[in-house]
């Protein structure tokens, strides 16, 4: 009879590591008959998952018949956003190479959720994770809370953790916008943001504040929305500025999510009203079909995930490796300004 009662929890990979003092993908790796452990310590591992009555899910008894070798979590804050499934097809471009599979999971903007997203993923014993952060606490996501799992973030650089990283030019995309406008004449510029509590929020804020101070002009905080980037709240924002007594003559926007609400406010102005210029952060669909002209910041989401994928195949072979573990790494991807005339 095994040491695990059926009326008990079920045991995770995740429990067997932490009785062993091991990570949840050392587990996996002597379940697997993989390399890259001791054979010590598989014989260890074994021994233990049967003296427990532990038993690999499904997906560790494919594994072991010939199915991927490897398994890939990602975690993102809004399944809404374009972006985050143009990233995850970069990332799973690369991952097809090393033989690896993707499982996505999503936190709604939440780090709560977050925090359950990620144990479930290390439950399941993925081999590495890819996070876009919901907050600015990362410190779950660190070595020791999982037990030096390699982890990569995503558009927003590591708070209080030693990880590697993949950005945007959050900052210079939103200045370069700003200053576009501010060349064609404008210095009323309303600011559909983000949470400052984002990297990419605080970041494409600061882009915009400079972008106006190098002109001279000063920041109006009735011209200014940072919320969560969603397209209600940005299209009910947008409609807020321009009812004002002397309206922006523009808009930058922080997101493509904040760029439609942008754009369906936008849509109502009656034709004898003044236009209003629009810029935003992110590439949207049918950009060169809109009623009006459109400036984006231009980058490539699917670039930023073979580049996070890049890092973590690459921090898990030096620590296969056993060589002297890297510093942290940082990768930052570059934006372009695109303008988009409105169609004749």
């Amino acid at each position: 009879m095994s040491a695990h009662s059926e009326s008990e929890p079920a045991l995770t990979m995740r429990d067997v590591a932490a009785r062993l003092g091991v990570s949840p993908m050392t587990v996996s790796r002597a379940l697997r008959g993989q390399r890259g452990i001791g054979e010590a310590t598989r014989q260890r591992v074994l021994a233990e998952v049967a003296a427990l009555g532990y038993r690999p899910n499904k997906r560790a008894r494919e594994l072991r018949s010939g199915g991927p070798s490897e398994l890939i979590g990602l975690v993102v804050t809004n399944l809404a956003n374009p972006f985050y499934s143009q990233l995850a097809v970069g990332l799973e471009q690369i991952c097809v190479g090393y033989g690896a599979r993707v499982m996505l999971g999503s936190t709604g903007e939440d780090p709560a959720t977050e925090r359950e997203v990620v144990a479930d993923l290390v439950d399941r014993g993925v081999d590495g994770l890819v996070v876009a952060p919901a907050g600015h606490d990362h410190g779950h996501l660190g070595g020791e809370q999982l037990r030096d799992l390699p982890v990569v973030l995503a558009a927003s650089p590591p708070m209080g953790i030693d990880v590697d990283c993949v950005l945007v030019d959050d900052f210079g995309g939103t200045r370069e916008a700003c200053r576009r406008l501010v060349a064609r004449g404008h210095r009323r510029i309303g600011f559909l943001g983000l949470p400052p509590s984002l990297w990419t929020g605080s970041e494409r804020f600061r882009g915009y504040a400079v972008g106006l101070e190098e002109a001279g002009i000063a920041l109006d905080e009735r011209y200014i929305s940072r919320h969560r980037g969603d397209s209600a709240l940005a299209e009910e924002a947008a409609r807020a500025m321009l009812a004002l007594p002397d309206p922006p003559t523009a808009l930058l926007t922080a997101n493509n999510r904040n760029t439609v609400g942008a754009l369906r406010a936008l849509r109502d102005r009656a034709q004898d009203e003044e236009p209003v210029a629009l810029a935003g952060f992110d590439d949207i669909e049918l950009a060169d079909m809109l009623h009006l002209p459109l400036t984006v910041v231009s980058y490539d989401p699917v670039e930023l995930g073979r580049a996070a994928a890049t890092l973590l195949f690459e921090r898990q072979a030096n620590r296969q490796a056993s060589t002297a573990p890297q510093p942290p790494r940082r990768v930052t991807i570059a934006t372009t300004l695109v303008d988009h005339p409105a169609p004749r």
